[in-house]
């Protein structure tokens, strides 16, 4: 598969104003995506994400390191390579406030050295793909923010670039949009097999739709692995145990101790134990637990595990998975 997108150990950092204090944000990142991936970029607040989006989008210049886009160097080819990438930035960044609906997607084709007329046809599709017909003539300023956010994704998409990155495309939509548009995405994964990046807060957007995810924290990639491998590694793990009577006292606290992840939910003649194990060995230990006092267990159970939860996990650093 050819690569598309290779960004070698870039570097960046900020000094702080009132302090003078250098603040690195990005230490030493390295990935690749391939053409026609859809990759997830993820970390939490503060991680180095932003600063690394805006590297690939060439908003920031690395300190040290290189990106480069289809083969192109943005540092030695900055333009040649830009073209190849559009971008839907967090905060609707991207349209005119004061032009309508399609006033705003024959604009940023213009920019892109299209005429009118040449996108005409692909102005009109994508406006009935998106829902937006009714509003087409409607000024930007006046629509909700899901209406603009499907405007930013559709005028992304008319620059019929090869790379797509979608910043938080889902953030603060409520839920009837939010899945409106993960759909959309969905059909436009699918159908057009362009090379994405999406970089959300939103686990399930990430689990429905990348097939790789590159997770960082603290300015560092510590998880570079299939959205799939990730979600069967921690399944083997998650058990959901239920017992013939309660825990005692001591048992509850060396669950607590032992198994910090774990739950337990008492009833009235039995409790149910929830626990991630980090090593598949761990279940001994477990046992262990029920054996002291000799605890009736009544069934166990592989539970369901969804990304989110993984990856919670891993930035806490409550996993036993091997990190990059």
């Amino acid at each position: 598969m050819n690569k598309m997108i290779e960004v070698r150990s870039i570097n960046k950092a900020f000094v702080k104003r009132k302090t003078r204090e250098v603040v690195t944000a990005v230490n030493d990142i390295s990935f690749e995506v391939n053409r026609g991936e859809v990759l997830g970029l993820l970390g939490p607040n503060g991680a180095g994400k932003t600063s690394t989006i805006k590297m690939i989008c060439g908003l920031l210049q690395p300190d040290t390191g290189s990106i480069q886009i289809n083969g192109l160097d943005i540092e030695n080819n900055r333009l040649k390579a830009l073209k190849h990438i559009s971008a839907v930035l967090e905060g609707n960044r991207n349209l005119y406030w004061r032009l309508t609906v399609k006033e705003n997607l024959e604009y940023f084709a213009g920019n892109r050295g299209k005429s009118r007329k040449e996108v005409k046809a692909d102005v009109d599709k994508l406006i009935g793909q998106f829902g937006l017909k009714e509003k087409e003539n409607e000024l930007v300023n006046a629509l909700s923010r899901g209406m603009q956010q499907k405007l930013a994704i559709a005028v992304a998409l008319l620059a019929d670039t090869e790379v797509i990155l979608l910043d938080e495309p889902t953030l603060g939509l409520d839920v009837e949009i939010s899945y409106e548009l993960r759909e959309i995405l969905k059909k436009i994964v699918k159908d057009e097999h362009r090379t994405i990046i999406i970089s959300s807060h939103d686990m399930p957007v990430v689990q429905e739709l990348c097939d790789r995810t590159v997770i960082i924290n603290k300015g560092t990639v510590i998880v570079d692995e299939k959205i799939e491998n990730l979600l069967k590694f921690f399944e083997t793990r998650a058990y959901s145990i239920t017992l013939g009577e309660r825990l005692t006292d001591f048992q509850k606290d060396t669950l607590r101790s032992k198994f910090p992840m774990s739950t337990y939910h008492d009833k009235s003649h039995e409790t149910i134990v929830a626990v991630n194990l980090q090593q598949s060995e761990d279940i001994y230990d477990l046992f262990d637990i029920f054996k002291e006092e000799r605890t009736i267990v009544e069934s166990i159970d592989r539970t369901t595990i969804d990304f989110e939860q993984v990856f919670m996990r891993i930035v806490k650093g409550e996993t036993g998975y091997e990190l990059v």
